[in-house]
């Protein structure tokens, strides 16, 4: 057994050495925070463009298109509202959903970087492929949270705040549900339609959101949803079933085509009778039929086992989008015209 004396000159001994391992330490902790708050190069540019998915020619419309239809159902639904604020307010919403498309493709990616890797479709994305590494694509995430909450508290009612807020913990939860479960497109309806209920919200003259004319809406935009997600991911279920992946395309197989059919109508049938709540006319019930035939149509000839005919099939989207938002807006300038409403000021 060693005397007090002797431990004592032994720490004694230790301390420099301790001392000096921190001091080399520190250098290279500095450093790494040097690399992370680097000015980003060219490649890392590209990356983060990347990881918005701004590239892919879909940009914020399955965001915003349903903003807009519950901006003009109340343009269409309350007289005292002049087209102007509507336009301003649809003119707010475009880069505010382009923002939040951003942020949750990005989160997306950051979550999922280990599965893109395996799979063929997605291992050439910026961060399997390295373009930019997770620390710095965590930064990149956590800029848009803060720039999005500060614009969000700027530019939304209490009102659309707090029912945005609803579906914000879904953003973190989406990336994972493929992990665990096969019904991913349900909470990523859940998120991307959630601007049907914010966009009367914001815009409402007497304080009410019609939930008897938008519920529906929501509802049948959630099944337009599942469908165009469903068909999305038949391209990858040869490469998640290797992987230990679920989805909903797995789930369903070869009754893909069936089960996104009986959604499709589920879409048409939620979407005209929120419109009848609502007061809407002939002109908007020949946009929704014709969305739903547009649907239908192009489900009869995409091959689920050819995955550039699903992207096809995906790409449809904000033209579908956009019929019914005709539509709306086509009904509600007649019923403003016909009823001697103002239509601008």
């Amino acid at each position: 057994m060693s005397s007090p004396v002797a431990s004592y000159f032994a720490l004694s001994a230790q301390a420099p050495a301790g001392l000096k391992s921190l001091r080399r330490s520190v250098p290279s902790k500095v450093s790494g925070l040097q690399s992370l708050f680097a000015v980003p190069t060219a490649t890392e540019l590209q990356a983060c463009w990347e990881l918005c998915r701004l590239q892919n020619g879909m940009g914020c419309a399955t965001v915003f298109i349903p903003v807009a239809w519950s901006i003009a159902m109340v343009y269409h639904a309350q007289a005292n509202l002049t087209g102007l604020e509507a336009l301003i307010r649809a003119f707010v919403y475009f880069f505010l959903c382009t923002g939040i498309k951003c942020l949750i493709m990005t989160i997306d990616d950051i979550l999922d970087y280990d599965i893109d890797a395996n799979v063929e479709r997605t291992k050439k994305r910026a961060l399997p492929r390295g373009a930019i590494s997770i620390e710095r694509a965590w930064l990149f995430f956590a800029m848009q949270v803060v720039l999005g909450i500060a614009l969000a508290n700027k530019v939304l009612s209490p009102n659309a705040l707090a029912i945005s807020m609803t579906v914000w913990p879904l953003y973190v939860l989406y990336p994972t549900c493929k992990r665990w479960m096969s019904f991913a497109p349900v909470p990523l309806g859940l998120m991307f339609n959630i601007g049907i209920l914010m966009g009367w919200a914001d815009l409402t003259k007497d304080g009410r959101v019609a939930f008897d004319a938008l519920m529906p809406i929501y509802i049948g935009a959630l099944l337009w949803t599942i469908t165009y997600e469903t068909v999305y991911q038949h391209q990858d279920k040869v490469d998640d079933v290797k992987i230990g992946m679920k989805s909903l395309a797995i789930f369903c197989g070869k009754y893909t085509i069936p089960m996104c059919t009986a959604t499709t109508i589920g879409f048409g049938a939620l979407m005209a009778y929120g419109g009848w709540v609502n007061g809407h006319g002939f002109i908007y019930y020949t946009a929704v039929a014709a969305a739903t035939a547009t649907l239908l149509k192009n489900l009869m000839v995409t091959d689920i086992d050819e995955p550039k005919q699903c992207m096809q099939f995906f790409l449809l989207t904000p033209t579908v989008g956009n019929i019914v938002l005709g539509g709306l807006v086509a009904d509600a300038v007649v019923h403003r015209v016909v009823e001697g409403i103002p239509l601008l000021f």
